[in-house]
């Protein structure tokens, strides 16, 4: 009998370094500025994105030291998934959290790197701005999307 994949035998803190990182898909969907609510805490998505985002590979250009250079990025972590209410339904660590399979365009799923940007659910169809391109953040609430616009599939 055929052993289950990772994601579907361990929980994400039981996961080692490397699965956790490769459960990232790559949509980039994190990398979007959001403005929370500070009254009911909800978490409203903008169309502004990282000036970091690599527009042809839909992956930052400096991970390794992007919470350095910018401060607001969140280094996602097992041990803080109580808090990934904020991410997309359709990102990988909330959906391993949830109990929820992974999608079949998923690369772990599809066995292909490029499946996520083919199917349409990466930053690269819905932002409009890099962070770099307004002039204070103030401005965010200009470039709110509507809501459910990224959560399409």
């Amino acid at each position: 009998m055929e052993k289950a994949p990772f994601w579907q035998r361990k929980q994400l803190h039981e996961m080692t370094h490397e699965e956790w990182e490769s459960l990232c898909d790559g949509c980039a969907l994190c990398c979007l500025h959001k403005i929370e609510d500070e009254d009911t805490e909800e978490v409203f998505y903008t169309t502004v994105v990282c000036h970091l985002l690599d527009e042809d590979t839909c992956q930052c250009t400096r991970y390794e030291e992007r919470t350095k250079l910018v401060p607001s990025c969140v280094q996602l972590r097992p041990e803080d998934v109580s808090e990934f209410h904020w991410l997309p339904p359709s990102c990988a660590y909330r959906l391993i959290h949830e109990g929820e399979p992974l999608p079949e365009y998923h690369p772990l799923v599809s066995g292909d790197k490029g499946s996520l940007i083919e199917s349409g659910m990466s930053v690269l169809n819905v932002y409009e701005i890099k962070d770099d391109e307004i002039d204070h953040d103030e401005e965010l609430v200009e470039f709110v999307m509507e809501e459910g616009i990224i959560f399409r599939g």
